[in-house]
């Protein structure tokens, strides 16, 4: 497999600490994103939705779908880290499976471009009011065999939304 197109922008790669104006730096790109998405997207036909970046690999329509699940999906297991003094394992998605539901398959990708606009406003707030005691709170994620403070899931989401920005791009032969 190719992995310059499995993972055009590289593997996510953690880090043990974040300085604060790296995190802020990630929160930044995280903020970016809805907007990236909308332009990249928003005036594509449905034959351009259906591309893949690879063989086997999900259409772009599912990939809007995608990131605007996980966008909401990153929100919810910080608000429960935060706030669920027991939260010590995160909350798992099968990805595959969602990407397969009727509505990544056919829903229009505008609803997930509100989504995805609505979830990352709400996550860059809470994100930007975190404590260095908030950001150091972490779960374990049982897929990845690691343990994750929220600082790392903060540079994990941005990792994520500049990784499938890529794929659509591949799908769309668009070259930076």
């Amino acid at each position: 497999m190719d992995d310059n197109r499995r993972f055009p922008i590289g593997p996510f790669i953690s880090q043990d600490t974040y300085p604060i104006e790296e995190l802020a730096n990630l929160i930044d790109i995280i903020a970016a994103s809805p907007a990236q998405y909308r332009q990249l997207v928003e005036k594509l036909v449905p034959e351009d939705l259906s591309k893949t970046y690879r063989e086997g690999s999900w259409t772009v329509q599912q990939l809007v779908h995608h990131v605007a699940d996980i966008q909401f999906v990153h929100f919810m297991r910080m608000k429960k880290a935060l706030t669920e003094p027991n939260y010590n394992e995160v909350t798992l998605i099968d990805m595959n499976a969602w990407a397969q539901t009727p509505d990544a398959m056919e829903a229009p990708i505008t609803d997930s471009l509100l989504l995805l606009d609505g979830a990352t406003r709400r996550y860059v707030y809470l994100a930007k009011s975190l404590t260095n005691d908030q950001l150091a709170i972490s779960y374990y994620h049982p897929v990845r065999q690691r343990s994750y403070s929220q600082a790392q899931a903060l540079a994990m989401t941005a990792w994520h939304v500049q990784h499938h920005l890529a794929h659509i791009k591949l799908a769309l032969a668009i070259s930076e």
